[in-house]
């Protein structure tokens, strides 16, 4: 009876020991998208999640944890497992949510950095009612309206809400602003004529753009997009004006090495997949596809300049 229990016993600890063996993953995946949906972000990852799924052998499942410029989303996978079974996709407001929020994780101990998914320039789109139709009718529009144009952004010190507050300083005039949870409730009320202007990100406001919906009236990237050859550079009238948004894949702090490195090598195999390729730079987006140690150096970057902007604006959370 020992020898049957102890070989029963024995068994059993192979089947364990097999089945914690196998490798990463073994599961349904689940990235955390911490804006509602309909907005750039929700974008990027809908984009590069069926073939980034098809390279792991696992379904990538999307969540929807919005609020506080997607510091909240953030929070609750700084709580999560370090497994690789719940990840992160940010966008450029998580450079700067520490410096504006109270918010609960470390910005710099929090999180295993993966890489840099894309980065794109933003643009500058107004409801096709509104007074200006080219950047420098919007300039002219600002001078003589201090205070009068509302400005819908995605979450203070924002890409959107830094960009407009460069404008304002290079050109020493006033806007309002209107913040909002996320692209797609700011989609919805720039539709309706309930806001003014967005400075957003291309991928997001383009298309709208070019089907009449919003009138386009500058990149604000350094150059021209060749995506929309006819639409200006806001340099070229505001020297210095200039805007930019990226995105990227984050995990909880202590991922082992092994999946943090299969989650680096399928995410960038994804991005550089012919059609997922395409499909984002036809939205005017560049692929990165960084290195983690790269990825984690740029957002130090990011944190360093976007506080000293913040600090210098007196930017504050109201």
């Amino acid at each position: 009876m020992r020898i049957a229990r102890w070989i029963v016993g024995f068994v059993a600890f192979v089947f364990f020991a097999a089945a914690h063996a196998q490798p990463y993953p073994t599961k349904p995946v689940k990235l955390i998208v911490p804006f509602p949906p309909g907005g750039s972000t929700d974008l990027v990852a809908r984009s590069i999640t069926p073939r980034l799924g098809e390279l792991l052998g696992q379904q990538i499942v999307i969540e929807y944890k919005g609020g506080a410029a997607g510091s909240i989303g953030t929070a609750e996978v700084a709580r999560a497992a370090p497994d690789g079974y719940t990840l992160l996709i940010v966008w450029d407001t998580h450079g700067v949510n520490h410096h504006l929020y109270n918010v609960q994780y470390d910005f710099f101990k929090s999180f295993d950095a993966i890489t840099q998914l894309v980065h794109a320039p933003g643009i500058l789109v107004a409801h096709p009612a509104f007074p200006a139709s080219n950047f420098k009718d919007f300039i002219t529009y600002l001078q003589a309206n201090p205070g009068k144009v509302s400005v819908g952004m995605v979450g203070v010190g924002s890409s959107g809400n830094l960009a407009a507050v460069l404008l304002t300083q290079l050109t020493n005039t006033q806007v309002t602003y209107v913040n909002y949870k996320g692209g797609g409730p700011l989609t919805n009320d720039i539709l309706g004529g309930h806001v003014d202007v967005v400075f957003g990100t291309y991928s997001l406001w383009e298309p709208h753009a070019r089907s009449g919906k919003l009138k386009a009236l500058a990149v604000l990237g350094k150059s021209r997009v060749a995506q929309y050859p006819d639409l200006p550079a806001a340099n070229e009238l505001v020297p210095g004006m200039e805007s930019r948004t990226w995105f990227g894949l984050l995990g909880p702090a202590g991922l082992p090495k092994a999946t943090l490195a299969k989650v680096h090598r399928e995410t960038v195999s994804a991005l550089n997949d012919p059609k997922v390729k395409e499909g984002l730079v036809n939205r005017g987006m560049e692929v990165v596809g960084s290195t983690p140690e790269d990825f984690a150096a740029f957002l130090k970057q990011e944190s360093d300049a976007g506080g000293r902007l913040i600090r210098a604006a007196g930017i504050k959370v109201e």
